[in-house]
């Protein structure tokens, strides 16, 4: 089964490659060795049902909870050990599968770890947090597949996303939650697929359906 996640959780000195297919089955590596994985593991809600996951996130510093998207527009709480390994907690509120998945990293004096946010085929980005298992705020200005969002590393109300029609939005939530603080349609207009931030913060990488990357400098 393909692979659409793949995470590099922990530190510098001390990190593992943690890899999930949309049958469900989460690896964990080690960088010096790919040829077998550490430890492996099915993620089946209630014991029976496998989830077909399309996106994971860890939230920043955390090697062991992190969240997934998947193909039927559900996502989830998962953890890698303990007594709650496997799937925890399920998040309705997609019509359509989930594409991107982002957990907050910026630090700062307020804890916002517990937020995330998705993108979906349904044309939105939700908001949730792992603290309520409905979408805390849908963001709903896109008229085509969203296919990628990203929390800003450094600003803490600062996030990106893309679209099927050549779109990037950079959404600061201090700002307004009703229409993007700024966009930009690339030229002629491609699907964009995926959208990362530089770890200063300052620029915004962006893919697109012909194969070009585009950078853009975000400034203040």
């Amino acid at each position: 089964h393909p692979v659409y996640c793949v995470n590099v959780v922990g530190t510098q000195n001390a990190n593992n490659l943690i890899t999930v297919s949309t049958d469900g089955r989460m690896c964990s590596w080690s960088l010096d060795m790919l040829s077998q994985p550490q430890e492996s593991m099915e993620l089946v809600y209630n014991k029976s049902k496998p989830v077909a996951v399309t996106g994971m996130a860890f939230p920043a510093g955390d090697v062991n909870n992190f969240v997934v998207g998947s193909e039927e527009g559900t996502v989830y709480t998962a953890s890698r050990h303990g007594s709650k390994a496997g799937i925890c907690e399920m998040f309705e509120g997609h019509q359509g599968p989930v594409t991107g998945i982002s957990c907050h990293s910026a630090v700062g004096p307020v804890d916002f770890s517990h937020l995330f946010v998705t993108s979906s085929f349904d044309w939105t980005v939700k908001l949730w947090s792992t603290k309520h298992n409905k979408p805390l705020y849908s963001f709903e200005d896109n008229a085509d597949y969203v296919y990628d969002v990203m929390w800003s590393p450094v600003h803490p109300a600062l996030f990106a996303a893309v679209d099927g029609m050549g779109r990037l939005d950079l959404w600061n939530l201090n700002n307004d939650t009703e229409v993007p603080t700024a966009s930009v349609t690339i030229e002629g207009a491609p699907a964009l697929n995926r959208v990362r931030w530089a770890s200063g913060g300052k620029e915004v990488a962006v893919g697109d359906s012909e194969g070009r990357l585009w950078i853009y400098d975000v400034g203040e």
